[in-house]
C-alpha cells in the first residue's frame, strides 16, 4: 500500500503530575526533514523520538510538538532575568544587522520570547526525567500510530487516483497503436503525390536517390519504439504501486520517462489524430505527476 506525506495527528496523556499534547503534522518534502519542538529537560527523550520516526518515515515535511503542563505543588515557574537580558541583547543586535542588510524580519511576541530555553526556569532540571520520558515514549506510539494510519488512508485515495490516470494512459497508448496503420496509409498516399510533383518539376532525378529518402524519412516518423516504451512504463507503474511506499521518487522519475515519450511521439505524429491523442497523453501525465508528488 502507498502511503502519502500528508497526515495529522494529535493526543492527550499524563502521567504522574505532568499532562501533555502532542501535535504531529505531515506535508510533502523531497526527503525527510524532522522538526521537533520538546522540552530540553527531559533527557533521553529526542533522541528516543527520533529513533523511532526515522525507522517508520522515510520521506515527508514532519512536525511534532509536545506541549507539557506541570501539576505538581511548587513547581512555580519564574523568570530568568539575567537569560532575558542575554535574549533581548541578541535580538536587538539581529534586528540591527538584518536592518543594515536590508532584510524585513517579522515581530516576535512575548510568548516566542518565553519559549527560548533558559528565559524561564520550571525548576525540572533538577529532577529525574527517566520515568517521564518512558511514558511519554510509549504514550507517543499510539501518535505515531495514528498519523501512520491516515497517512495509509490518503494513500489509499491517492493509489485509486493513480490507477485511473493510468488505465487512461494504457488506454490512450492503445488508441495510438491502432492509429498507427491508418496513420501510415495516410503518410504514404501524401509522400506518393510530393513524389510525383517532384518528377514532374525536375529532370534527372534519381528514382533510387528519392526512394532512400522516403525511407529514411519513414524511419523517422516510426513511434513504434514510444508505443513500446510507454507500455513497458505502464506496467512498472502499475507494479509499484502495487508494491507500496516507500515509491515516491521512482514513480516521480517514470512520469518524466512518459512525458518524455509522449513529447516524441508529439513530434513524429504527423498525424492529426495522432497529434490528439499525444497532448491527451501529456495532459494525463502532468495530472499524474502532480498526484506523485504526494507519494512517500
Amino acid at each position: 500500500m502507498i502511503q502519502s506525506m500528508t497526515a495529522f495527528a494529535t493526543a492527550r496523556g499524563g502521567h504522574a503530575d505532568q499532562a501533555w499534547v502532542w501535535e504531529m503534522r505531515g506535508v510533502n518534502g523531497k526527503g525527510f526533514d524532522l522538526r521537533l519542538r520538546l522540552p530540553d529537560w527531559i533527557e533521553g527523550l529526542e533522541s528516543g523520538l527520533r529513533a523511532r520516526l526515522d525507522r517508520a518515515l522515510t520521506r515527508g515535511n514532519v512536525s511534532l510538538t509536545l506541549k507539557l503542563q506541570s501539576d505538581a505543588p511548587g513547581g512555580a515557574i519564574t523568570l530568568d532575568r539575567a537569560s532575558l537580558d542575554t535574549v533581548l541583547h541578541a535580538m536587538t543586535e539581529v534586528e540591527s544587522r538584518a536592518m543594515a542588510a536590508g532584510v524585513s524580519l517579522a515581530p516576535a511576541n512575548a510568548a516566542d520570547i518565553l519559549a527560548l530555553r533558559g528565559v524561564l526556569d520550571t525548576g525540572a532540571g533538577d529532577a529525574d526525567t527517566g520515568d517521564l520520558a518512558r511514558a511519554l515514549l510509549a504514550d507517543f506510539e499510539t501518535v505515531l500510530a495514528g498519523f501512520i494510519a491516515m497517512r495509509q488512508s490518503e494513500g489509499a485515495t491517492l493509489a485509486a487516483v493513480l490507477s485511473g490516470q493510468i488505465d487512461e494512459i494504457a488506454r490512450l497508448t492503445d488508441e495510438a497503436a491502432a492509429l498507427i496503420a491508418t496513420r501510415s496509409e495516410d503518410i504514404a498516399r501524401t509522400h506518393r503525390a510530393a513524389l510525383g510533383r517532384v518528377i514532374e518539376a525536375a529532370d534527372g532525378v534519381d528514382p533510387d536517390r528519392i526512394a532512400q529518402e522516403l525511407a529514411l524519412l519513414a524511419v523517422k516518423l516510426d513511434v513504434t519504439e514510444e508505443i513500446d516504451r510507454l507500455r513497458a512504463h505502464i506496467g512498472a507503474a502499475r507494479d509499484l504501486i502495487a508494491n507500496g511506499s516507500p515509491v515516491g521518487r521512482k514513480l516521480d522519475f517514470l512520469t518524466q520517462e512518459f512525458n518524455r515519450e509522449a513529447n516524441t511521439l508529439c513530434s513524429k505524429a504527423q498525424h492529426a489524430g495522432l497529434t490528439m491523442i499525444g497532448l491527451a497523453l501529456k495532459t494525463v501525465i502532468d495530472q499524474m505527476r502532480e498526484q506523485v508528488q504526494n507519494v512517500e
